[in-house]
């Protein structure tokens, strides 16, 4: 995915509060093309997979939970300069710190369900992307 490409995926609470079109919107907005996107569900031992990289964290019970909790909508985008764009795109993981205007800033409800993860590198795009999508699925 070097450099133009990104993962992303919006979370059960901003699934659950039917913000999907508002942030989708957002993205395109933004000049993002969607490349693969879908509507699913992760179990609690997907989610563990997912995120295993904080598994030694307090908090990963907590989030592989959350994250198994409702429907996700995980995508890969593109465009130049992708990940960094578009970490500034969707603010701060707290939303009370978050620019106004960024998506955690208009759709999250709390530092915990912050509506979208984006990832944190090209590195990352490229295994978060591969985890939930072959390359058949692209478009």
């Amino acid at each position: 995915m070097a450099g133009n490409r990104t993962f992303t995926m919006i979370k059960p609470d901003a699934t659950a509060a039917g913000n999907t079109g508002a942030i989708i919107q957002q993205i395109e907005k933004a000049g993002f093309r969607i490349v693969a996107m879908k509507k699913t569900a992760l179990s609690a031992a997907l989610a563990g997979k997912f995120y295993e990289v904080h598994k030694a964290r307090p908090f990963y019970g907590e989030l592989t939970a959350y994250m198994s909790s409702g429907t996700i909508v995980p995508m890969i985008l593109e465009k130049d300069n992708a990940v960094e764009d578009f970490r500034k795109l969707i603010g701060a993981t707290d939303p009370k710190k978050a620019e106004p205007g960024t998506i955690r800033a208009l759709f999250a409800k709390s530092i915990d369900a912050n509506a979208i993860h984006g990832s944190d590198s090209d590195e990352n795009a490229e295994i978060e992307g591969n985890f939930f999508f072959s390359q058949f699925e692209r478009f």
